[in-house]
């Protein structure tokens, strides 16, 4: 296998250059590491050029990765995303590196905060800061995959790299630019984006909110760090239906699911539906028409033609399945390898 690393880092301004196939992936569910390194092979097979994809079944999303690349050629594989609170930022980034050396260039690895409910009641572990945590755990990678740099001092990282320490590590450190993005819900979270990753990850966040809030504040981040603003990569349900009313009421189900969850239910009040938090059948509606696009596949073609013509860099779409999961994915797959 050729070691010659692969550019992938892309600003904003560089992917709407690039082709739509090349801006629009497919988040890969699944309920364990056998299934997602599958449904990867088929995607690639489908022509999907990027695909997304979590800890499947409660495993570890990069070591089905590490499978997967083993099974696929070219396709992308990006991380949606790995709760920075559930190891350490070097520990993550050796298991990047060994991903980067099986397949240089095809991995971009996404980092957040997690979901508070897991994080602070399944891992035990208090999220006082999550934001500040976060920038230094992306720092860290970034210091360490691009820079060699062992060495940190921040708040709740203190990484030694003195004549005891460096001796061990320095005849293996090698440089891999890995794309680092985080995931992002907040405004805040985005600028945080904009100063120090290579893209923000969005989700279940209404368009006109990644538009009018997400994109500037992604945007001012970058400016504040003097560098090109990096892409919004959108999280976008899609459903391949044409029956509205399904459409709608599953949707309304799974957005029923992330209310509770603080982070997402203040991005809803922030995004104009804060009467959905409290049940409102109307808001609800309009909450889960605003995260959904559904119809055919001539119709989709189109719709994500526009999201793209709107702004949005990216697309990370997930399937929403409305009769039949498996069928509607091979539809999904075989959609966006022809677009």
């Amino acid at each position: 296998m050729s070691q010659k690393e692969v550019p992938q880092l892309l600003t904003a301004a560089a992917v709407a250059q690039r082709s739509i196939r090349d801006r629009v992936g497919v988040w890969v569910e699944a309920k364990n590491a056998y299934d997602i390194v599958t449904r990867i092979r088929k995607a690639e097979e489908a022509g999907v050029r990027q695909i997304w994809g979590q800890n499947a079944g409660f495993t570890d999303v990069i070591t089905a990765f590490a499978a997967a690349v083993t099974q696929t050629k070219h396709i992308r594989l990006g991380s949606a995303i790995v709760p920075s609170y559930s190891q350490h930022p070097l520990k993550l980034a050796q298991q990047a590196l060994a991903l980067h050396d099986l397949a240089p260039g095809r991995l971009r690895l996404g980092v957040g905060t997690g979901n508070p409910i897991l994080i602070q009641e399944l891992y035990g572990i208090p999220q006082p800061s999550p934001l500040a945590h976060l920038k230094e755990y992306v720092e860290i990678m970034r210091g360490f995959l691009w820079e060699n740099a062992t060495g940190y001092q921040g708040k709740f990282f203190h990484l030694r790299n003195d004549n005891i320490v460096a001796p061990i590590i320095a005849q293996t450190l090698r440089t891999a630019q890995i794309p680092l993005l985080i995931s992002a819900v907040g405004p805040k979270a985005f600028r945080l984006a904009g100063e120090v990753s290579d893209g923000a990850i969005s989700y279940v966040s209404p368009i006109p909110y990644l538009l009018d809030q997400a994109l500037p504040a992604l945007q001012a981040g970058a400016k504040a760090a003097q560098r090109p603003a990096p892409p919004l990569i959108a999280h976008i349900t899609i459903a391949l239906s044409t029956d509205e009313r399904a459409v709608l009421a599953t949707k309304r189900k799974r957005i029923q699911m992330a209310i509770p969850v603080g982070p997402y239910a203040r991005m809803f009040a922030l995004a104009g539906f804060a009467e959905a938090l409290n049940g409102d059948e109307q808001a609800l509606d309009a909450l889960a028409q605003s995260l959904v696009i559904s119809g055919d596949e001539a119709t989709l073609r189109s719709k994500i033609k526009e999201l793209l013509d709107s702004g949005l860099d990216e697309l990370m779409l997930q399937l929403l399945p409305i009769t039949d999961e498996e069928s509607e994915r091979k539809r999904l797959f075989q959609l966006v390898g022809s677009l």
